[in-house]
């Protein structure tokens, strides 16, 4: 039955939709260097030689998976960064809850996107919806630098780098459930008070506020 609706899939010319979905899935299952087009193929229910109508190889199907991902992730973190306003601290620390659950809903996507090797600039798509996704940390996290002293005041770019590299630790040693990796706290705990004592070592959250 899974088959019968791949094909009807592409019979309406949805082929190029059916093996990123193809590919996701593989990506779930076998990581993005786990699978071969070949499969991807099958998994869509067409020849091999099908998929080269629309991608090159490999890398270009895991390109347009990580494309995809990141236009849910970009329109998931301006949903969060929105919610927190007016507050920047509460907008920052939304983006970064969003981080986890995407990782947790979208586990191919998030794959293709951060583990696949391939290059965010590979397409003028993909590297435009991924600094649209990426810049809302940016944004959050340059409201809230704005509540510093001009001359004690770190770049945007880099806050928002910190806090991206602290949510992207959290879902990959905590979020994801890899064997020898279970923490006693949840990961949304842990990235919480993490973000914390960062942006107190920065002067922004004093006592226990």
């Amino acid at each position: 039955m899974v088959g019968r609706a791949k094909k009807r899939g592409y019979h309406h010319g949805n082929l190029r939709q059916a093996l990123v979905d193809a590919a996701l899935a593989l990506i779930e299952e076998k990581g993005p260097t786990g699978f071969t087009l070949s499969e991807a193929a099958k998994a869509a229910g067409v020849t091999p030689a099908a998929v080269y109508r629309h991608f090159a190889g490999r890398e270009d199907l895991i390109a347009e998976a990580a494309r995809q991902g990141f236009e849910i992730f970009a329109d998931l973190m301006e949903h969060a960064y929105a919610k927190g306003q007016p507050s920047a601290l509460a907008s920052l620390e939304a983006t970064g809850r969003a981080y986890l659950a995407f990782a947790r809903r979208f586990p191919g996507h998030y794959v293709a996107m951060f583990e696949s090797g391939v290059s965010i600039n590979r397409t003028s798509d993909l590297s435009r919806v991924a600094g649209r996704a990426l810049g809302v940390i940016e944004k959050a996290a340059g409201e809230l630098m704005t509540q510093l002293p001009e001359d004690k005041r770190p770049p945007a770019r880099m806050v928002s780098a910190h806090i991206w590299a602290l949510a992207h630790g959290v879902v990959e040693l905590f979020g994801r459930g890899a064997p020898g990796t279970k923490s006693p706290f949840p990961p949304e705990d842990l990235l919480e008070s993490g973000i914390g004592v960062y942006l107190r070592g920065l002067g922004l959250i004093h006592g226990d506020g």
